[in-house]
């Protein structure tokens, strides 16, 4: 059929089908205007229909969706639909989600600093917000010469509450960073209360007498992994693997440290508002943390973003 469609205007609907007749496929003229009359199964209805959410979908989730989240979020959106459906449709459509790449080291220990023990010892979960925070930072290649950019993260939530992107590496760029986090959660009445945990990498600008004396001002307690074992901060790894695999890889090359901080600050409020987060239940960050302030605290109103 697709064969007679293709080339019909050229040697016409008949003669076609007299050739493929001839060569052993059994084709009448009748035969092919028949199917092309007939209606559409139910099933090939159902289809294009659900081809149109599917693309959809994963057009509005910076194209980075494979199938579990897009079948997660047709779920969330009350399309009953079965996740091998949506993996085959996926395939005619020729979409699939990102995969992660390796990450390039970026922090470095400065073996003159006294540092903090392990407090968190690889236990990435809390129990409420504002619990424990994880940090790092990575670097993007621009134009205009290295971009690093700082990330806080709340473990209960994975929600990135704070961030900074500079063109140096020193301290101010994970000092910016918290205080965005900081300010992030005084804005949203949930301010930080003493005990908070955060936790980082041995790296020079998280050991620094500034940074430990910012923390202590605060009122957070600092736990910093061992040097050079990626698994005690692998939370962060994953996260900072999220942002070049889902951002950085796909949307560059890029120019300037003004594109990279808008670009960020796009993907940040996408990424705690809407992406789906398999650890948290297939929900995204806000939603997650309104689900639990609504349990606990439920004169606050809940909001959840669909």
């Amino acid at each position: 059929m697709s064969f007679i469609d293709q080339h019909a205007e050229v040697f016409g609907v008949e003669p076609i089908c007299r050739v493929l007749t001839e060569h052993g496929l059994k084709m009448s003229t009748s035969t092919y205007y028949a199917a092309k009359n007939r209606p559409p199964s139910t099933r090939a209805v159902r289809d294009a229909e659900l081809d149109a959410h599917i693309a959809r979908v994963h057009a509005d989730n910076y194209g980075v969706y494979g199938v579990r989240k897009i079948w997660q979020q047709l779920l969330r959106e009350g399309h009953q639909v079965a996740r091998c459906t949506v993996e085959r449709r996926m395939r005619a459509l020729g979409l699939q989600g990102v995969r992660r790449g390796t990450r390039v080291r970026t922090t470095v220990a400065d073996p003159g600093h006294e540092r903090a023990a392990d407090r968190l010892r690889r236990d990435f979960t809390a129990t409420r917000p504002n619990a424990a925070w994880v940090a790092d930072f990575t670097h993007v290649a621009a134009w205009c010469g290295v971009v690093y950019v700082a990330f806080v993260v709340d473990v209960h939530s994975r929600a990135i509450v704070g961030w900074a992107a500079s063109l140096s590496k020193q301290t101010s760029l994970v000092l910016d960073a918290l205080d965005m986090a900081l300010w992030r959660r005084e804005r949203a009445g949930r301010p930080v209360k003493r005990g908070l945990m955060h936790h980082s990498d041995a790296g020079s600008q998280y050991t620094s007498f500034r940074f430990t004396t910012h923390l202590l001002a605060a009122g957070i307690d600092a736990s910093i992994g061992t040097v050079g074992d990626a698994l005690d901060n692998a939370l962060m790894e994953s996260q900072i693997g999220l942002y070049k695999t889902e951002l950085i890889k796909p949307r560059g090359p890029w120019r300037s440290l003004a594109e990279v901080e808008l670009a960020t600050a796009e993907w940040v409020a996408w990424f705690n508002t809407t992406r789906l987060h398999s650890a948290i239940g297939h929900l995204p960050p806000e939603e997650f943390e309104a689900i639990y302030y609504a349990q606990h605290q439920p004169n606050d109103a809940l909001t959840i973003n669909r």
